[in-house]
C-alpha cells in the first residue's frame, strides 16, 4: 500500500477496494488507483488526515 502512517483497517479497506476493482475487469493500475482515493475519501469524511 502506497500510504504511510495509515491504520490497518485503511489498509484492509485499499486490498478490499483494489480486489474488487480488478474483479469488475479494471487493470491493476486503475484499481490501485481507485482504491487508493476510496481510502483517501474516507480518511477526509472521518476526520482522520491531519488539517494544514
Amino acid at each position: 500500500m502506497p500510504m504511510r502512517g495509515v491504520s490497518k483497517k485503511r489498509e484492509r479497506q485499499y486490498e478490499h477496494v483494489k480486489e474488487s476493482e480488478e474483479e469488475r475487469g479494471r487493470s491493476e493500475e486503475d484499481a490501485e488507483r481507485i482504491a487508493a482515493a476510496t481510502v483517501n475519501k474516507t480518511r477526509r469524511e472521518k476526520g482522520e488526515t491531519k488539517d494544514k
